[in-house]
């Protein structure tokens, strides 16, 4: 149990360093880029500091270098828009002291979200949290420090390749969550909404648009809940079906008419119970008379 414990800590360490290598990179890009569109030099240790948006402090910058603070305040707001179901996911995980809220939601980014939700564990998911978090909080101050120093050196992240590591850094942590076909499902959906919605809507919406990718978990509830209806419809059906087989098995009316109509024809050709006493004597003729013999009388007078 220790070694195997000790085994997914160096994993986790190893993880750590290696993404923390990649915000180091970025972070001097940051700084450069910051330098070499002219603005003071505090202003990129300002926003890494109080900020720690990643990508929209590049975003606020060219904005902010364009002459447009607001806009570049609003675009900031509406791209760390995720950061809300982010801060309901982890909620548990950070802490019920105000000061582990406060310093978790500035520590959270989608690394450090992706990482922590991995850990089936809930001590070792908190653990996680804090440890990614400070770690890319520290890499990416130091890296944009170094890109002040080095001033344009580095140039733009896209040249050298450094903007598809934070994608491609994310889908290597949630692919072991995708194991499972309603995960899996759920984040399909939640990818294809997102691209269809990038052309049309502000940046950092497409992302809160993923999110009805999870109305695809709720399609077995109804197709479940819809079930028994169809089977109570069906079974229905199968009583209609057999009520009517019971019925065409059954005589017409008029053919009961009839039957009966025959019946009482019949009835009438039999004779009377009355008829049949009082046809018997007629029928048998008249009683033969007793011979007159010498010794009766011919009358009873005369006897």
């Amino acid at each position: 149990m220790r070694t195997r414990k000790r085994t997914v800590d160096r994993a986790l360490l190893r993880d750590a360093a290696a993404i923390a290598a990649a915000m180091i990179a970025v972070g001097a890009s940051f700084g450069a880029i910051t330098i070499a569109y002219g603005l003071p030099t505090w202003v990129p240790f300002a926003m890494s500091t109080v900020v720690f948006a990643g990508g929209a402090q590049f975003l606020a910058v060219g904005l902010i270098a364009a002459g447009n603070p607001v806009a570049a305040v609003i675009a900031g707001l509406l791209l760390n828009a995720r950061h809300l179901p982010f801060g309901l996911a982890v909620s548990t995980t950070v802490g019920d002291r105000w000061r582990d809220r406060l310093l978790g939601s500035h520590l959270m980014t989608d690394e450090v979200v992706a990482f922590t939700l991995r850990e089936p564990d809930p001590a070792r998911r908190r653990r996680t949290y804090w440890l990614i978090g400070v770690t890319l909080f520290t890499s990416w101050n130091a890296g944009t420090a170094l890109g002040v120093l080095l001033g344009g050196a580095t140039g733009d992240p896209a040249a050298l390749g450094l903007d598809a590591a934070f994608p491609a850094g994310l889908i290597a942590l949630i692919l072991p969550s995708l194991r499972d076909r309603p995960t899996r499902a759920a984040a399909l959906a939640g990818a294809a909404v997102a691209v269809l919605a990038t052309p049309v809507l502000p940046a950092g919406l497409p992302v809160l648009c993923a999110l009805l990718g999870l109305a695809v978990l709720f399609i077995p509830r109804l197709r479940a809940a819809s079930t028994p209806a169809a089977d109570d419809r069906a079974a229905a059906g199968d009583q209609t079906a057999a009520a009517g087989d019971r019925v065409s098995g059954m005589p017409a009316a008029g053919d009961r008419a009839a039957a009966v109509a025959a019946v009482g024809d019949r009835a009438a050709a039999m004779p009377a119970v009355g008829d049949s006493v009082s046809a018997g004597p007629a029928a048998a003729g008249p009683a033969p008379s007793a011979a007159a013999g010498p010794d009766r009388c011919p009358s009873e007078a005369s006897c």
